[in-house]
């Protein structure tokens, strides 16, 4: 059995499917994944010996500028991500049995697979973009709805335009030039009646939640047995656990001060400072000896031996300090991450901050709720109901349907 898996984006897209991809080898199959050519992602491929195919231009070259995309730039990736698939899929799902997808709006994937003739699911890691009665879609370059609009339904049938406008002339054009006919609504063609939802039910309950008939497999997860750095574990070992301040890769739309309101906060409640540089670069303030910083690490390892992470939201670092049983105060930037704020502080096990721009005062407080005992407690009780197998049931899901 040979399985593609591909994806475009953040590392948060990339990790859950090289845990697939484990998941999928450990029952048999032969599997590669398609994702962007960033150096990171390739080490992550390359620690667990599955090939890369590179697929489109790096995410860190899109991002992790000075500023977030324009919605010019937008719809510049969308034709070039479209063009990338017919082109790097093809080749790549040569001979495969299955293509699954998943990650930034994968227009072409599944045109590869219907001209192969091979089975395609689509997956997603929450259910923000899948249409619902219950709320309503997230944003999306292009012309947005009015503003006196309320129903969900209309909204919905708005977002469907939106990604006809940014993928259907390219999608239909690479269509046409295989001898396929056109797609009038791109955004359910990708998306299919049966979606799969790679995220864990506690964290992200999906039941009734959309219009689709969503297949939850819990979250890929990939396990992580490195060692801590050396010089880290000292830093740990030296007093009392500090709080966790990371921010993925939302190199773009961090404020520029975060750093420094993050240290302060953090310092203000007592605490020694855990800092994870990622693509925003974030550094210290002073030389004081209870701020470390660290780079691309074990985050599994880690987040059990820390007071709190402050984090941005990403489903990936949401689902790995819940699993930890850490406490946490979620900075929501774009997408899915107020979504994931929102959860943890429904759930008790940490605090949401209202809006993307943090000041010592709003910091300060949510630092106050996480770093409480009644928190964390709750945070070790919830960590107990994180499901560890999703990989796995998604992998033995997934040869079950082509067999």
């Amino acid at each position: 059995m040979r399985v593609l898996l591909s994806t475009w984006g953040s590392r948060g897209d990339v990790e859950p499917l090289v845990g697939l991809a484990v998941g999928l080898r450990e029952l048999g199959a032969e599997v590669r994944v398609s994702a962007p050519p960033d150096e990171e992602f390739a080490a992550l491929l390359t620690r667990v010996g599955v090939p890369l195919v590179p697929l489109g231009p790096t995410v860190r070259s899109v991002v992790a500028g000075p500023k977030p995309p324009t919605a010019e730039d937008a719809f510049r990736l969308a034709r070039e991500l479209v063009a990338a698939r017919f082109d790097t899929l093809t080749a790549a799902a040569e001979g495969c049995d299955a293509l699954l997808v998943t990650g930034l709006m994968p227009a072409g994937a599944r045109d590869v697979a219907e001209k192969l003739g091979i089975h395609y699911v689509f997956a997603c890691f929450h259910i923000l973009g899948l249409p619902s009665r219950h709320f309503p879609p997230g944003a999306r370059p292009g012309k947005p709805s009015p503003q006196e609009e309320t129903d969900n339904r209309v909204l919905w049938q708005h977002d469907a335009q939106r990604v006809n406008a940014l993928y259907a002339e390219a999608l239909n054009s690479h269509r046409a030039a295989i001898g396929l006919p056109p797609v009038d609504n791109v955004r359910d063609h990708v998306l299919t009646g049966r979606p799969w939802l790679a995220a864990d039910a506690t964290l992200c309950p999906s039941q009734g939640m959309t219009d689709l008939d969503v297949l939850q497999t819990g979250a890929w997860i990939l396990p992580d047995d490195r060692p801590l750095p050396e010089g880290l574990e000292a830093f740990l070992d030296a007093g009392a656990p500090p709080v966790y301040v990371g921010l993925g890769s939302m190199a773009a739309y961090v404020p520029k001060d975060i750093a420094r309101v993050a240290i302060e906060a953090i310092r203000a409640q007592g605490r020694r400072v855990l800092l994870a540089r990622g693509w925003a670069g974030l550094v210290p303030i002073d030389d004081a000896e209870d701020c470390f910083v660290v780079g691309e690490v074990n985050q599994q390892a880690l987040f059990r031996r820390v007071a709190a992470v402050v984090h941005h939201g990403g489903a990936g670092t949401t689902t790995t300090a819940t699993r930890a049983g850490a406490p946490q105060v979620v900075v929501p930037q774009i997408a899915d991450q107020p979504y994931w704020a929102a959860r943890v502080a429904e759930l008790g096990i940490g605090a949401a901050h209202d809006g993307p721009t943090p000041n010592f005062d709003s910091l300060s407080a949510a630092l106050r709720t996480a770093l409480t005992p009644e928190t964390r407690a709750r945070a070790r009780t919830v960590a107990g109901a994180i499901r560890t197998d999703g990989a796995t049931v998604a992998a033995k899901l997934l040869l079950d349907a082509v067999s």
